[in-house]
């Protein structure tokens, strides 16, 4: 017995000096690709030498010579902490991955190649102006320096991924980075889902009153009359079955509810304290490890320019000189229009236009796969644009047989000038020059905020379509590709595009809410990012005459929820007060409790408080109890609460209170009933999760912002040092926006928000802060791979100061990069 003991100590000795030496060689090989940040290197591709000086929370300060220079060393920087993340942005908008990660991304790949964005970018390049060129093929080599570098000092492949996945690095070519802005333009995309629930949604209901309700039209004048889906296509089915998209952290198509978001605002200097113009920012994206944004600073020609960069764009999209400040906030420009194309009966390979049949633009197209044989796809155009398969949104549910349905997108242009007007854009002096030089900018469409020392202003930038008076479905359906009406009339002119520029209130913003109000079709969209957000926005801009960089802060950090104060009375209206207490441990004094806690709640989404989780639990159960028997399975598509939604059903606005009803039951149900029932729902499913004892709850705990690392987070062991999950206020309608994920396990998981900061004062530009969601680098080894988040989650910021002494004062390190002799 004892020589068996001690050959199992000897077995479990030697697992564990295995286990050891197998963490220290992982440890190793990943910590050589750890970037040197203060050295010097001779690079080939070079005129002049460039100095980039790393701050003390790791930002480049990047000087050269020249603007190439300048442009190099930002392709080195980002390649230095980024490679990996830019790498498979690169392969995603290629149509690449399963290349690397085999048959696991072949949804995506499929995808990608039907939309062709990278031959598209390819087709831009040639339309970019001098300065742009030049600025993409300095930023390219840039990046291929340091490709070179990792090559020829063994420096661990450039990225830890590397080891767990094959995947070669091409060199970066000014066509990768134009994909790039292409590839947010998808992100961002969300006009051809909604065509197409609204479209489902149409044949379930088949009524317009109840159609409006659901999918509630933002506030203002109301909208003319659409035709019933069923009448353009009256072969289709009430309901078929939904096709799952592709539900994998690389994909970059958004789900539902989760395109672009933003927010921004600014005031004239009649409205600072300081008597400078004032900008705030937050941009909103997918929450990823490492975020989408890269802090720098070039020094240009025409001066130093500091912001959000996006590894593989050479361009700060959001950010200020000393003479202006921009950001960025999702228009909801309509700029996307489904079309069901009639195939020709006696031949599949020729759809129906205005002048008859005609055949379709097809190429090949090869898909490589990791251990498996390559697929050959036939990409297929119409004269509206790329056939898309019935798996995308749905979109087989809203074609009828014997035919399919093609994408008309601005983004599909080949002759796009978004980069040469992103990169412009860090020349301009003053918002007119800012406005101008931004017309260029094809997608996504944005609304581009702006001052300078002396005026604010907010354009719309990014093509319009042109439609027809005549559109059978106004861009809000999908219609018949094969009608003149429906199709689009080429561009509006830029000068059209909503323009404010130093509004007498002297305050200007935007959180995705409706800009104006005009009739199709001059109108700029029927589906906006928020209904909500605005009213805070407002009432806390109007809350003072004058504003400072503080208060702008205070305004992005607010945790109120105005959706809550303005729905829990209504539907809290007649179960407040209940009499005698009932018995401790029951369901009725549960829902005692919770209402007792809610109705001496303010309506702070703090992530310390129970109040916002009974709150948010309650809504989306009492949404999925409203809908569920009038849509069936196609209520799972409605992902989030709809706040028009509520408050039509439960102020009875044109009826739209006989949601409260159950279709199945022999009783009618008041909408008291529903909103009963649904808070009991609420408070079982709290219970199996979070624990019975209700005082108790945080919302912080449901609410984690999940920057999960999109090719590592899911491995095990490995998940918990790669993701990033973080406790945080705020909720999806508050200026604090952290967006919940909806569904799934956990529902109100924070997937979605602001991965960067900031706020500019023209008073003293250098007092303006900014501020990422993770930290600079890509590498989980790094002591910059999160070390901004903690700082961020606190609502803290860091100096976005040009004084080149306060860089240098506490830099992290110093590289030099060299013409090679």
């Amino acid at each position: 017995m004892g020589i068996l003991f001690r050959w199992l100590l000897r077995i479990t000795a030697g697992l564990v000096v295995l286990v050891v030496l197998a963490v220290v060689l992982i440890y190793f090989l990943a910590s050589q690709s750890l970037p040197d940040y203060d050295h010097t290197v001779d690079v080939t591709g070079l005129e002049g030498p460039v100095e980039i000086v790393r701050d003390n929370a790791n930002v480049p300060h990047i000087l050269a010579e020249t603007d190439a220079g300048v442009y190099f060393g930002l392709g080195y920087a980002h390649a230095q902490d980024r490679l990996w993340q830019m790498t498979i942005m690169r392969r995603t908008v290629q149509g690449r991955l399963s290349e690397v990660f085999g048959t696991r991304t072949l949804k995506i790949d499929r995808l990608l190649r039907r939309l062709d964005l990278y031959r598209l970018a390819a087709a831009s390049v040639k339309v970019q102006d001098a300065a742009t060129l030049s600025a993409l093929e300095a930023y390219s080599a840039g990046v291929n320096a340091r490709l070179a570098e990792i090559n020829e000092e063994a420096l661990g492949r450039g990225a830890p991924e590397m080891f767990l996945f094959n995947a070669p690095i091409a060199p970066w070519q000014p066509a990768d980075s134009i994909a790039m802005i292409k590839l947010m333009a998808l992100q961002l995309s969300g006009h051809l889902e909604n065509e197409v629930l609204r479209a489902r949604t149409s044949l379930m209901l088949n009524d317009a009153a109840r159609l409006a309700d659901i999918l509630p039209d933002a506030p203002g004048t109301g909208v003319a009359a659409l035709p019933e889906y069923a009448s353009l296509f009256p072969d289709l089915p009430q309901y078929a079955d939904s096709i799952a998209m592709p539900g994998d952290p690389l994909s970059p198509f958004p789900r539902s509810g989760l395109a672009g978001a933003s927010n921004a605002w600014s005031a004239a200097p009649s409205r600072s304290a300081s008597g400078g113009t004032l900008l705030a920012n937050d941009p909103h994206m997918k929450f990823t490890a490492p975020t989408i944004w890269y802090l720098a600073r070039l020094e240009l020609a025409k001066g130093g320019v500091i912001g959000g960069t996006i590894p593989g764009i050479p361009a700060v999209m959001t950010g200020r000189s000393d003479k202006l400040g921009w950001g960025i906030t999702s228009s909801y420009l309509d700029d996307q229009d489904v079309y069901i194309e009639k195939l020709n009966p006696n031949n599949p390979e020729e759809y129906l236009t205005p002048q008859g049949y005609k055949p379709f633009d097809t190429r090949p197209s090869i898909i490589n796969i990791k251990d498996a044989a390559p697929i050959t796809l036939t990409l297929r155009w119409s004269e509206n644009g790329p056939v898309l398969p019935g798996s995308l949104y749905n979109l087989a549910t809203v074609t009828p047989p014997g035919h399919v349905a093609a994408l008309a997108w601005t983004a599909l242009s080949p002759a796009d000038t978004s980069m040469s007007a992103a990169i412009g854009l860090m020349g301009a002096a003053t918002v007119q020059e800012a406005i101008t030089l931004s017309e260029g900018y094809i997608a996504p469409s944005q609304n581009l905020s702006l001052v300078d020392q002396n005026s604010i202003a907010m354009k719309m930038i990014g093509a319009t379509p042109r439609r027809d008076p005549r559109h059978q479905s106004k861009g809000r359906l999908p219609s018949q590709g094969w009608r003149v009406e429906n199709r689009w009339l080429g561009r509006a002119p830029y000068a059209a595009n909503p323009e404010f520029i130093n509004p007498r209130g002297g305050i200007l913003g935007n959180t995705n809410n409706k800009i104006l109000e005009r009739p199709f079709p001059n109108n700029v969209s029927y589906v906006w990012g928020d209904t909500q957000r605005i009213n805070r926005w407002q009432k806390l801009m109007q809350s003072r005459q004058v504003h400072t960089r503080d208060s702008f802060i205070e305004a992005q950090l607010d945790p109120v929820s105005i959706t809550a104060r303005s729905l829990l009375p209504l539907i809290g209206a007649d179960l407040w007060f209940t009499g005698q207490s009932a018995p401790e441990g029951t369901p009725l004094r549960q829902r005692e409790i919770a209402l007792a806690l809610l109705a001496d709640w303010n309506g702070e989404m703090n992530e310390h408080l129970p109040e916002p989780l009974i709150y948010a639990a309650w809504l989306r159960a009492l949404q999925a109890r409203l809908i569920g028997d009038e849509l069936g399975p196609l209520a799972d598509e409605f992902t989030h609460v709809e706040p028009l939604f509520i408050e039509r059903v439960f102020r009875n606005v044109d009826g739209a209170a006989i949601w409260c009803d159950v279709r199945q039951s022999t009783i009618i149900e008041s909408c008291t009933d529903m909103a009963r029932l649904a808070l009991d729902d609420a408070l079982v499913q709290i219970g199996e999760k979070y624990g019975t004892a209700l005082e108790s709850l945080r919302w912080g705990d449901a609410h984690q912002a999940t920057h999960d690392h999109p090719t590592l987070g899911k491995i095990p062991i490995l998940r918990y040092f790669v993701n990033i999950r973080q406790s945080t206020s705020g909720g999806d309608n508050t200026l604090l926006r952290g967006r919940t994920a909806g569904s799934g396990p956990n529902p109100f998981a924070n997937v979605h928000g602001a991965g960067y900061r900031g706020v500019y004062d023209f008073a003293d530009p250098d007092s303006s802060v900014f501020i990422t969601s993770t930290g600079q680098s890509g590498h989980f080894l790094s002591r910059h791979y999160d070390d901004l988040a903690q700082l961020w989650r606190r609502g803290e910021y860091i100096p976005m100061s040009l004084d080149m002494n306060l860089a240098r004062a506490a830099s992290v390190g110093v590289t030099w990069l060299r013409p090679r002799p």
